[in-house]
């Protein structure tokens, strides 16, 4: 939790001293409200969590590079002298993405566990210990490595099947199952790593049944999520699709929020609803999909085609599996500042959709302010990082354009 024992500054002094450039900056937006010191907190914070992503992405796509380009073919030919995996594609498939995959969270692991256990305790954000962080690390790993096996395995099958039209197939596959995912991450996923529970407070539930009144919003229930065991950050959702939909308040938000405040922040996502945002989402993720697996089917020729070697889609080698996941990686980061920017315009439309609705500006300040202290968030990072990384808007721009909204 933020820590409130800190000294304040006096308000006023016999003798004030002049005001630096940079303090007549610091306006009530772009300090979202805290200290000197809670400012400084938050700006280290996002420069080493920023330094971690960024140190994480690179390790990404160098261990796939050397795999790719040095290693993958040695290891298919060393999996062939296996006589069950020379004759059995999908199970040596399957061997060859195990090996990648495994190594691959090796390797990233120390910047894992600093990144998501050590700079968390040191700013004091974690509630967790080394075991209880380490099972939950483990089990995203597990859930995720089964995922990608059974994603990679399907994909391989759909390009020996269907040849060269293989990357719209894969595209439309990709559309089915992103909301398959949607309607099942509340109900099956979510739960194995937060204890959910439906929330038995009245007052707020009827709240919030209210304001989706007129919207077209069918939710199936509002639900506590303990997000406390493992962080003192503060987190709500409106998650699932169709029959799932629900809202998950985190445990920090109910117990650090007031009902107005709370209110606001479903205001927020029911405005996610009212323009469409999901379902925008979910079909630009088709055209996404579509690009990167038709780029994918330019490099996979390319790639098998240079010494000469006839191109089959019907016999496309294992040993490409690594570049496949390569491709994939490095077009996910340069199409994620296009993402990011549709994200923000999202995020900006919703808040000014919470303004309107609710008519709670002051709520809706006091919501943003805490949630900056809570989560030790910088309300003003550099524009650059924004534009590259963010896909909500900074803190501090989201409080001026409220406090410019009228009352």
């Amino acid at each position: 939790m933020t820590d409130t024992s800190e000294p304040q500054k006096p308000e006023f002094s016999s003798q004030p001293e002049p005001e630096s450039p940079q303090a007549a900056s610091e306006t009530s937006s772009q300090s979202a409200g805290m200290t000197a010191g809670q400012l400084d907190e938050a700006r280290d914070y996002g420069r080493k969590g920023l330094a971690c992503d960024l140190l994480d992405r690179g390790i990404d796509i160098a261990y796939l590079s050397v795999m790719a380009f040095v290693f993958a073919c040695p290891l298919e030919d060393w999996l062939n002298t296996c006589p069950v995996l020379s004759k059995i594609w999908t199970l040596r498939l399957a061997m060859m993405f195990l090996i990648v995959i495994g190594l691959h969270v090796a390797v990233s692991f120390p910047v894992s566990l600093y990144s998501g256990h050590i700079l968390e305790h040191r700013f004091g954000l974690s509630n967790q210990t080394f075991g209880g962080w380490l099972v939950r690390y483990l089990k995203r790993n597990a859930i995720a490595v089964v995922f990608g096996l059974v994603m990679f395995i399907g994909l391989y099958w759909v390009i020996w099947l269907t040849g060269q039209y293989w990357w719209m197939v894969a595209a439309g596959a990709f559309f089915a199952v992103s909301i398959l995912l949607g309607q099942l991450a509340p109900v099956l996923i979510m739960p194995l790593f937060y204890k959910i529970e439906r929330l038995d407070m009245p007052e707020l539930t009827d709240r919030l049944a209210r304001l989706s009144e007129g919207t077209g919003l069918s939710i199936e229930g509002v639900y506590r999520m303990d997000l406390s065991e493992e962080t003192s950050k503060a987190n709500a959702m409106l998650a699932g699709m169709g029959h799932t939909r629900r809202v998950l308040l985190g445990d920090t938000v109910i117990s650090n929020f007031s009902l107005d405040e709370i209110e606001v922040i479903f205001a927020h996502e029911i405005g996610h609803h009212v323009f469409h945002h999901i379902r925008k989402l979910i079909l630009a993720g088709l055209v996404y999909s579509a690009v990167w697996f038709w780029v994918c089917d330019l490099i996979l020729r390319a790639w098998v085609s240079q010494g000469g070697e006839s191109f089959d889609y019907a016999q496309l080698p294992i040993y490409t599996l690594p570049l496949v996941m390569l491709t994939i990686t490095l077009l996910s980061n340069v199409i994620e500042p296009l993402q990011n920017a549709v994200s923000r315009h999202y995020e900006r439309q919703c808040d000014q959709y919470a303004l309107d609705r609710t008519g709670l500006k002051d709520a809706f300040i006091s919501a943003f302010r805490k949630l900056a202290k809570l989560n030790k968030d910088n309300p003003t990072p550099p524009r650059l990082e924004v534009l590259l990384f963010h896909s909500h808007p900074p803190i501090g721009d989201r409080l001026a354009m409220a406090e410019k909204d009228s009352p």
